[in-house]
């Protein structure tokens, strides 16, 4: 209990402190937003500041913070070692620097914005990359919640219920892809995020009292993984979204394009990341007190899947009423999550090729073949794509947080202010080469190889940006 209290406390002093010294340094000014100047009453609106909060919050809190941390949470409580500090000092840098460096660049996509700070390469690369990693998670957030829900919620008791719930689950994703944001997304996401923040603080208050004679373990560093996986880079990029996202980075230009003011920048994006690291700590916490090991939990994994793991940490901290509203917090996650994928992919590929969203019948010409191509991947093997998706995930946060390196340069050149996204971006570097070398979709080399690896080529990507920045310019 006093380790989880104290991951607790420093993510919040992480926003106060660290959140704050990452705003001085980006010194937010008056200069009218993106909002303000293209109000179009489809993308670019105006919304309050609390519901801004609200849909960022939701976007990012998809299954990443949930299934990832009580998969992460195989490895033991040393899982809250990782939360903590990605979140303060890569996932926060990362959602702050995306939304912030799109708000002063008119809410352009993430792909443009780092095609304007890393070259046209780097353009056309981030866009076929973007639009992939958007469409599959789109994907994966539709398949999950419908397997939740005609698991444990509201079963048809069929062998193609799982295929009604998708198509309902992808028809919305369809209206919120293609209506206003204000219709239904500024609209509904409040309604979700009361059941999403009753949900944390409900297994949180379970856990801390002792329901069902439960007692939190103490975190130890080291590998209590029931196969005995390797912590690096394995956990760092199972937990993903619960600590550094780069889908995170693909959902901030959105929200650019509806805050009406930049100093609000570090409550909405920086203040979301945190709020998702809680979430994180609270399941992955669940996940290794509720079942007493790691063994136990990982048993279940296996045989259940996270989302029987879910069920089943809902009904014993909560009991029947407080499951079933645990339960729908868990299932707008990632709902929430999956339609502004969709809609991220369409607003990227119309600044690709520069088209006017205003238009109805434009917006149509997107949605349509997007949420197609998504129906089809919704056949594949769900697991295959989670996969994929981590990876991806986590190559795009490297790129971003160095993308956000070479803005902070040449923004205040003269200063290392860039620091803290190098940092970071550097570590990323590292996981994701590692990852991909060695992980069964990769290349599936042995440790041996792909630990030194792994550091020559984070240590490589340090001296490239070294050199075409700081060391270019002595």
């Amino acid at each position: 209990m006093v380790t989880f209290l104290v991951a607790l406390l420093a993510l919040i002093l992480g926003y106060v402190i660290y959140g704050r010294v990452v705003d001085v340094i980006f010194s937010p000014t008056d200069k009218p937003t993106p909002a303000l100047v293209h109000d179009d009453g489809v993308d670019y609106i105006p919304l309050p500041t609390w519901k801004v909060f609200m849909i960022q919050l939701l976007n990012i809190a998809g299954l990443g913070p949930i299934f990832g941390a009580l998969q992460g949470a195989l490895w033991g409580p040393c899982v809250y070692f990782w939360i903590v500090l990605g979140t303060i000092f890569a996932g926060g840098v990362h959602d702050y620097m995306s939304g912030m460096i799109s708000l002063r660049e008119d809410g352009k996509s993430i792909s443009e914005v780092v095609g304007n700070h890393m070259g046209k390469t780097m353009l056309f690369i981030m866009r076929i990359f973007s639009v992939v990693l958007l469409v599959l998670v789109g994907t994966v957030f539709a398949t999950g919640p419908a397997m939740l829900i005609d698991g444990k919620l509201l079963s048809l008791g069929s062998v193609g219920a799982i295929k009604i719930w998708l198509i309902i689950i992808l028809v919305y994703y369809f209206l919120a892809t293609l209506l206003p944001i204000d219709t239904l997304i500024a609209r509904f996401y409040p309604l979700f995020g009361v059941c999403l923040i009753v949900m944390a603080f409900g297994i949180m208050g379970a856990m801390l009292a002792g329901v069902g004679g439960h007692v939190m373990p103490e975190m130890v560093l080291a590998n209590l993984h029931p196969k005995d996986m390797p912590i690096w880079p394995l956990m760092f990029i199972t937990v993903a979204c619960g600590a550094v996202s780069g889908f995170h980075a693909t959902q901030s230009p959105m929200m650019a394009r509806c805050l009406k003011d930049e100093r609000l920048a570090r409550p909405v994006f920086y203040g979301a990341m945190v709020s998702e690291g809680f979430i994180a700590l609270v399941w992955a916490a669940a996940g290794v007190t509720f079942y007493e090991s790691t063994g136990g939990l990982g048993a279940v994994l296996a045989s259940a899947g996270p989302g029987g793991v879910v069920y089943d940490i809902c009904v014993g901290f909560l009991g029947p009423v407080g499951a079933a509203l645990a339960l729908l917090g868990v299932v707008a996650c990632p709902i929430t999550s999956g339609d502004t994928a969709f809609r991220s992919a369409r607003l990227t590929i119309a600044d690709w090729l520069g088209l006017d969203q205003k238009s109805t019948n434009k917006r149509l010409a997107l949605a349509l073949p997007i949420l197609g191509i998504g129906a089809v991947l919704t056949q594949m093997d769900f697991s295959i794509i989670w996969r994929y998706f981590s990876w991806t995930n986590q190559t795009l946060a490297m790129i971003v947080l160095w993308t956000g390196s070479v803005y902070l340069y040449r923004t205040f050149r003269g200063k290392i202010y860039y620091i803290i996204g190098m940092i970071p971006a550097t570590f990323m570097s590292a996981v994701t080469v590692t990852y991909i070398l060695q992980a069964k979709e990769g290349f599936g080399l042995s440790t041996d190889v792909t630990y030194p690896v792994g550091i020559a080529a984070a240590a490589l990507f340090l001296f490239l940006f070294l050199r075409t920045t700081v060391l270019r310019h002595e």
